[in-house]
């Protein structure tokens, strides 16, 4: 037998770790003295060491690294535990994949000296969203009042309240100075009949490219352009309408209203 000094030598592995693998269960000591409370270990105990060792370098928890060494495992279940281990491993490492190709876009944008390099995008999933609404076409982007006037009283005479944050939707597929395929939104939870011209419906769950704009209206156009670019560079593309959330909405609809806060968000999908 050895003293645990020369078992961490010849094992290469701490003092401490060796008397934690005791406190958890993991590897005992052959024996320990009870007068000193010295702890000794075998030549023999090296090889359950060297499995503890394998299997946490393979990313196992310690409580299924206990499991695998003490229970009587058939191969098909240890085979499944394998598997499972290698799924997750998998699954991290295409996350970490995902996360440095963002990093490589940011560069690229940095690198360039590209002012949309600025704008802050994520990845988010939205939910499932019950929405009362008005479309039109409007003159140009800024010109919503008579949308949002038409909606809101609708709401009021049905005594219904909006649930969350007001936003507008932009059905035209590219950019349109003029004549504007526009849809003002509110979130509601309550039951709401329909008219000619408010509809009732649920937005169904996505995975959205989301941005936010602290500023005047006026300079959303600069931040679209960012989010626009960064989809093209992270490989992603559109799928639906953009939106744009009014989270702190401008005073008395100011287009220049320095204290506005707006999240534009764009329906993505890997391309």
């Amino acid at each position: 037998m050895m003293r645990i000094g020369e078992f961490s030598r010849l094992s290469k592995v701490p003092i401490k770790t060796l008397r934690f693998y005791d406190e958890v269960g993991l590897l005992h000591p052959a024996k320990v003295d009870n007068f000193t409370g010295y702890r000794f270990y075998t030549f023999s105990q090296l090889a359950r060491l060297h499995r503890i060792l394998a299997l946490k370098e393979m990313g196992f928890p310690l409580e299924q690294v206990g499991r695998l060494l003490d229970d009587d495992l058939s191969p098909d279940q240890l085979r499944g535990m394998l598997k499972a281990r290698r799924s997750a491993i998998q699954a991290r490492l295409e996350d970490e994949l995902e996360r440095l190709a963002r990093v490589e876009a940011r560069l690229q944008l940095l690198e360039q000296e590209n002012p949309m390099s600025q704008v802050e995008v994520v990845i988010k999933k939205v939910e499932p969203l019950k929405i009362a609404s008005v479309r039109d076409t409007i003159p140009i982007y800024s010109e919503q009042g008579p949308l949002w006037r038409e909606l809101e009283g609708y709401l009021a005479m049905h005594r219904v309240r909006s649930s969350a944050a007001c936003f507008t939707m932009y059905h035209d597929e590219e950019y349109k100075e003029r004549d504007v395929d526009a849809e003002v939104c509110e979130p509601i939870t309550a039951d709401l009949t329909e008219s000619r011209r408010v509809k009732v419906r649920i937005l169904p769950a996505a995975e959205m490219a989301s941005a936010v704009h602290r500023g005047p209206y006026t300079g959303l156009g600069q931040a679209i352009e960012g989010i626009l670019q960064w989809i093209e560079v992270n490989g992603y593309r559109i799928t639906g309408p953009e939106r744009e959330i009014y989270l702190v909405p401008g005073r008395n609809g100011s287009q220049t209203d320095p204290n506005t806060v707006t999240e534009i968000q764009f329906p993505v999908e890997k391309g």
